[in-house]
């Protein structure tokens, strides 16, 4: 298994789930990412895309004022 990471600190909604998927698409089925993010709304918006395009959202912590969700890629 792999992890990469995404930063997406300062940017709002929608932007962080935009990126998240175009970094997930170009990931092997299996594969992780760790996406740091402020934006309030991420706390809705990463689980409910996780449950709507097939991925796994393994771990959702705080650090700081930012949100770091770990993601593995469904498929």
């Amino acid at each position: 298994m792999t992890t990469h990471d995404l930063d997406a600190l300062g940017l709002l909604c929608p932007l962080p789930v935009l990126k998240l998927r175009k970094r997930l698409g170009a990931l092997a089925p299996g594969d992780c990412i760790s996406m740091r993010a402020d934006d309030p709304a991420a706390i809705v918006d990463v689980p409910h895309f996780c449950a709507q395009a097939g991925h796994t959202l393994l771990e959702t912590r705080d650090e700081g004022p930012s949100q770091v969700y770990l993601v593995r890629k469904g498929g």
